[in-house]
């Protein structure tokens, strides 16, 4: 009979953050993943967390107080969806969660310099001391196990396997006028030239793929057995609670048992059948959650009664999705998250050629603002020649790229009028033009008076500083003009099972079901289908996974007689 301590199902931030605080408290570890690479979304992600009073913040003196941090998610989340319970062991726990971590060496953090709440006029909310940032690290520390980690879609590679950070991006846009920027990219470079040599990309990993692979690095060292490929058919009970999973792996069938806990960390049901029937109704929608985040741990919870939240403002974290179709008939999707959206220069136009939003709120403020009229999903991201030149747009890199290829292939419209982009959109050409127009008067001022881009911290932030008066407006003028289409997407699912404060789920009389815990996109956020700030879903995936693990430790084991 073959058992473990703890059954971890997924490999995402939440799963290891279960997985190596289980390993580091002397359980043993079982990891199953369906597909067959590790790393799941978080992967792919940006890899921020949003955590309070960390030690990061206080060394720079920019912690903040526990009722600052309640006050503002009470403002956020609203008081009817406002889940005290969790919101205190996230804002309680969260410290140490990290700590806990990071002395182990499973994850390493910096304070982001400038970082605000995505809705920074709100009581609570700060510009800096909540948002951190990964540490870059070397993949090659995985040794054999680099291989089979997940890794970012091509377009969020450069040069077709290297990573870049946010810190990376502004330095490629400011190395023609910055020496130190130009050594920096230089440096890069001259790595990435190496790695390839050696390996399928490259291994200076930055953002998820930094996370994911240094939280996985630790947990096989402690002993964690990391099994790929593997199907969960169902969860075993006995008199109430779960004690193990029935699996099938190459076509074979097994009975795995978990002497403390089961926990589901498979990532949610974004990329499922279920999906869609949880989410506002578009013309068209893509999820960047990979095929295998397709519900099966949450149906495996309510198989054993477990209670999944309610109907939420969100059940998903929204991101704006374009889509590359390339001639084999595949698909690369880019979320248009912080490269384009607020910087100088870059508006957003609906079906009918007039904005709709302030281009530089959020990703999920501004899927939100598509899905309130049909004529807003999809849309079109406009720009003109110096605006692609210096930021890019979508999959389109900044000079001296040559995106041509991306013209060809119907991803990136060109056009040597707004009249003739018009045309090409199928938009009113007169619509446009004078969209246009009026937004170009109030960018020569540096106030946008429509939609007020750029109006607040957060803004500004993501815009470009170098730019004045105003960091994310600048009239289009220079010929040609660019657009790109724009669809509703999304990052993963904010609904899931309902948990206690300890990631236990619960069942339909909301008592915890022994052995059975949720963290990440399994868990029902505590964010309550909002999006508070970046990183917001791996700050709770960390905390709760770490709480998790904790519980199943102070847990008396069960016996199964012989282990594995």
């Amino acid at each position: 009979m073959k058992s473990w301590d703890v059954i971890v199902i997924g490999s995402g931030a939440a799963g290891f953050a279960a997985a190596v605080t289980a390993c580091c408290k002397g359980l043993s570890v079982l990891m199953l993943e369906k597909a067959p690479h590790f790393g799941g979304t978080s992967a792919i992600s940006g890899g921020a967390v949003w955590i309070n009073d960390t030690d990061q913040a206080r060394k720079l003196g920019k912690s903040g107080s526990p009722e600052e941090i309640k006050t503002y998610l009470r403002t956020i989340i609203g008081e009817a969806n406002y889940r005290p319970e969790l919101v205190e062991a996230f804002v309680n726990a969260g410290r140490d969660a990290l700590a806990f971590l990071e002395q182990e060496g499973a994850v390493k953090y910096s304070l982001r310099p400038l970082s605000p709440d995505y809705y920074p006029d709100e009581p609570g909310a700060v510009d800096v001391g909540r948002a951190l940032e990964v540490v870059e690290y070397d993949g090659r520390e995985l040794g054999e196990h680099f291989q089979t980690l997940r890794s970012p879609p091509p377009g969020m590679l450069l040069f077709g396997g290297m990573m870049v950070n946010r810190v990376d991006i502004q330095h490629f846009l400011d190395m023609r006028r910055s020496w130190a920027s130009f050594r920096h990219c230089g440096k890069l470079l001259l790595r990435y030239g190496r790695d390839r040599l050696r390996h399928h990309r490259g291994t200076r990993l930055a953002m998820g793929n930094a996370l994911i692979a240094r939280m996985a690095t630790l947990a096989l060292r402690k002993g964690l057995e990391l099994r790929l490929n593997v199907t969960v058919k169902s969860l075993i009970e006995h008199n109430g609670r779960v004690t193990g999973v029935e699996i099938e792996q190459n076509g074979e069938s097994a009975t795995l048992h978990a002497r403390h806990g089961v926990v589901l960390a498979a990532g949610g049901f974004a990329a499922g059948r279920i999906a869609p029937q949880f989410r506002p109704a578009t013309q068209q929608h893509y999820t960047m959650s990979p095929a295998t985040n397709d519900g099966a741990a949450f149906q495996l919870g309510l198989s054993v009664d477990a209670k999944q939240g309610a109907d939420l403002p969100s059940n998903f974290f929204w991101a704006p999705v374009s889509v590359l179709r390339r001639p084999d008939g595949s698909e690369e999707r880019f979320p248009h998250l912080v490269t384009d959206r607020a910087k100088p220069g870059v508006i957003a136009v609906n079906q009918r050629g007039v904005r709709f939003v302030n281009e530089s709120n959020s990703y999920h403020h501004f899927v939100s603002a598509m899905q309130q009229q049909a004529e807003n999903a999809p849309c079109f991201l406009l720009c003109d020649a110096q605006a692609l030149k210096s930021y890019g747009l979508g999959l389109a890199r900044p000079a001296p790229v040559n995106n041509d290829a991306l013209v060809n292939a119907g991803y990136l419209y060109k056009a040597q009028s707004l009249g003739e982009l018009a045309q090409q959109l199928g938009v009113d050409p007169q619509s446009l033009e004078q969209t246009v127009a009026r937004y170009n008067r109030d960018a020569q001022n540096g106030h946008d008076t429509q939609f007020n881009k750029g109006g607040n911290s957060y803004n500004r932030a993501m815009g470009d500083a170098a730019h004045q008066p105003n960091a994310c407006n600048a009239p289009l003028v220079n010929a040609p003009f660019y657009a790109i289409k724009i669809f509703t997407g999304d990052l993963g699912t904010s609904r899931g099972l309902v948990t206690t404060a300890d990631a236990q789920v619960v069942n339909q009389q909301s008592a915890p079901i022994g052995g059975l815990y949720a963290v990440g996109n399994d868990m029902d956020s505590i964010m309550a289908g909002t999006y508070p700030g970046p990183g917001i879903t791996l700050g709770p995936a960390l905390t709760f996974g770490y709480l998790a693990a904790v519980h199943m430790a102070q847990q008396s084991p069960l016996t199964f007689g012989e282990t594995a």
